[in-house]
């Protein structure tokens, strides 16, 4: 039977780890394209991989800013109540659309936030 641990995924985790943890996102953004560069993981699988990792990825770091009190926990609140709602709905979206689509619209999304990061 193979060994079921991978120690190039655990590497991926930590970096993606460190970089959800050093900005307060990120790291599930750049699971995407490792997952599917990388690691071969068809386009619908590492969407959906990857919120499952962010998950963690979440958690980790939310339990540190909060226990330095750096964190608004009124806009924490407001904004989880339209991300509950966005997220039902992107999960309900993410099998009607193609591969291709997911990742042309991903890499726009990524592109629009990269030039909004460093222009504005």
């Amino acid at each position: 039977m193979k060994n079921p641990f991978n120690i190039k995924n655990s590497i991926i985790g930590a970096f993606t780890g460190f970089v959800n943890g050093l900005f307060g996102s990120g790291g599930g953004t750049l699971l995407v394209p490792i997952l599917n560069n990388i690691l071969k993981v068809e386009e619908h699988k590492s969407h959906a991989t990857a919120l499952a990792i962010i998950i963690f990825l979440t958690v980790t770091s939310s339990v540190i800013y909060v226990s330095r009190g750096t964190y608004d926990i009124k806009l924490t609140i407001q904004a989880a109540i339209g991300s509950i709602i966005g997220g039902i709905i992107g999960a309900k979206l993410l099998s009607k659309v193609t591969g291709k689509f997911l990742r042309i619209s991903f890499g726009i999304v990524m592109i629009i936030s990269a030039i909004r990061m460093i222009f504005y």
